[in-house]
């Protein structure tokens, strides 16, 4: 019976301009209107109010001076939505970088994280140009949650320090030093700084529950701030600790580098590019699942990369896009990334009015803010629920998890990807099956007595036919399971049909296997036909020698019998 035609229907290959034009050129062209500005003025001012204490903690946790973050918040955060392919992300500062850049600044300084940040900026433009954003996506889930949390657990410790006012003059950046540190510091514990902590946290968790729609960071900030302005508490501030922040903009300025720093900080540029990539593009995804909208993962990447540039000349930070003030954006009711641009500017306003403000909040206040962002972002649920769903996925869950506190962070992300992959071929290659009609040769096994023997069955095409199927997809990690079915034929026909129906790929490893096969069996004489190969399968299968006279190719299994048949026996 003829098996009947497939057709395979994809979608169009977007254009250059389709992929890379920014979601705000395409809103502007469908119409903009003065109630769309109005809701977007309202959800960047929400945006903005959240933003401003979270970005100078940030900053500060990551042994940066507290203007930083704001910087970032402000130059980076407009780039992204001005060129991002995202119509509600936000970008600026995120707490997933703060391991990774008190890391770099305490091997190589502040222009060392500059030179770093500006070669990733560069590495995500380049990836975005070639289409590589759209790769992102195959970072498996478990890996996603491991350093995810991993990174949680670090925020934590490195908070430590400000939540109990301990007196530590150089904390180090690695987890084990940090809590040895922590340890023989204990005893400085400062009461007033406790209990600005447990305020700050109490006010965030409280205003949440009983006023989700009020900015419950803000207000603990400010209400922390006013106390120990009132009070005359010995606890550190941001001005103790950094001075007065200032109230412009920086010029733009790059340090001076040369060949031997740019060598010894790529790594963390790589390190940089990958995870604001990840975070960047997982931060659309969210997006997208919260509004019905689709992103443009190579246009958003492009975007972070410039934002990412701009934002360290400028005397910033890396930029990411960030899901937790994204979802705020959507939640405040934005249309465009008019929202995203004007908290950027509402932002710029506060630095350039009230920047010595900022001298009376207290570090212990924001590192509960920090505290909160630890706990929220470790995605406590997702993790208990993959430990419980497969080994596979656990295994990769705890070592990504592992790595990240105890190693380094592109280690984790390298290790859990690549275990990742292994475990997703391993059950591919479990998936391929091989059918046949005709009996195979029994595998060697000792002789028992009155064991039960396999009666001899004709195959369904006839003694002279005989018809095998591979299903699922044929690659090198497949190999060795097809080719010991196909090594255990018995007596060789003198019709063989391979039947590739079912087989959606077959790479070159597996292709060459069958290329050993089909020229043992046409030493015996026997003809070997390939049927219902779709194109690219049939490539494949012709770059590794499989082609005629080897092997003849037909549309389905009848077409092979009938053409076998035709031939005359010396023509075999």
């Amino acid at each position: 019976m003829d098996v009947p035609a497939r057709s395979t229907l994809k979608p169009s290959a977007p254009t250059f301009r389709e992929l890379f034009t920014p979601k705000l050129v395409t809103l502007l062209r469908e119409g903009y209107r003065a109630r769309d500005f109005t809701a977007d003025a309202f959800a960047g001012l929400t945006v903005a109010i959240v933003a401003l204490p979270l970005s100078m903690a940030i900053a500060v946790a990551s042994g940066l001076s507290p203007e930083k973050g704001l910087y970032t918040a402000i130059v980076g955060g407009f780039l992204v939505s001005v060129l991002g392919g995202s119509r509600f992300q936000i970008g600026g500062p995120a707490g997933a970088f703060i391991v990774l850049i008190a890391a770099i600044v305490e091997r190589h300084g502040y222009d060392g994280l500059v030179l770093a940040t500006l070669m990733a900026g560069l590495m995500m433009t380049a990836a975005g140009f070639l289409r590589l954003g759209t790769y992102v996506k195959f970072i498996p889930l478990p890996v996603t949650i491991g350093f995810t949390a991993g990174i949680a657990v670090i925020i934590l410790a490195s908070q430590v320090k400000e939540l109990l006012g301990l007196d530590i003059a150089r904390e180090p950046a690695a987890l084990v030093p940090k809590l040895a540190a922590i340890g023989d510091a204990i005893t400085t514990i400062n009461p007033a700084a406790v209990a600005m902590s447990l305020l700050s946290v109490g006010l965030i968790v409280g205003i949440r529950h009983l006023r989700p729609r009020w900015p419950g960071m803000l207000i603990a900030v400010g209400a922390t701030g006013a106390a120990v302005a009132m009070l005359g508490l010995d606890v550190a501030t941001i001005g103790s600790r950094f001075g007065e922040v200032p109230r412009t903009l920086p010029l733009p300025s790059l340090p001076a580098f040369d060949l031997a720093k740019l060598r010894a900080v790529f790594p963390d540029a790589l390190a940089i590019a990958l995870l604001g990539a990840i975070e960047s593009l997982l931060s659309a995804v969210v997006a997208d699942g919260m509004t019905g909208r689709k992103h443009r993962s190579n246009c958003e990447l492009m975007a972070q990369g410039v934002a990412n540039v701009a934002s360290v000349t400028f005397g910033g930070m890396c930029a990411t896009g960030t899901i937790a003030r994204t979802a705020t954006n959507i939640r405040a009711g934005a249309i465009s990334p008019v929202s995203g641009i004007l908290h950027a500017v509402y932002l710029l306003l506060f630095l350039l009015i009230a920047a010595p403000l900022t001298a009376y909040i207290p570090l212990a206040s924001l590192g509960g803010v920090l505290l909160v962002v630890a706990w929220n972002m470790a995605e406590k649920r997702e993790f208990a629920n993959l430990l419980r769903s497969s080994w596979g996925d656990a295994t990769v869950l705890m070592v990504t998890f592992l790595l990240t506190i105890f190693e380094d962070l592109t280690i984790a992300i390298a290790a859990g990807v690549t275990l990742g992959a292994f475990l997703f071929m391993h059950r591919m290659a479990e998936g391929v099956e091989v059918a046949t009609g005709s009996p195979l040769i029994a595998e060697d096994e000792a002789d028992v007595t009155g064991a039960a023997r396999t009666d001899y069955r004709p195959a369904e095409f006839g003694q002279d036919i005989l018809v095998y199927r591979i299903s699922g997809a044929f690659f090198f990690a497949a190999t060795a399971t097809v080719q010991s079915v196909l090594d255990r034929i018995g007596e060789h026909p003198k019709i063989f049909i391979l039947d590739f129906a079912n087989v959606p790929l077959v790479d070159s490893t597996a292709a060459k296997s069958l290329e050993g096969f089909a020229r043992k069996l046409r030493r015996t004489g026997t003809q070997v036909y390939f049927t219902s190969a779709r194109r690219s399968v049939r490539r494949t299968l012709a770059h590794a020698g499989l082609r005629p006279p080897l092997v003849s190719y037909a549309p389905a299994i009848s077409d092979a019998i009938a053409a076998a048949h035709e031939k005359k026996p010396d023509q075999n």
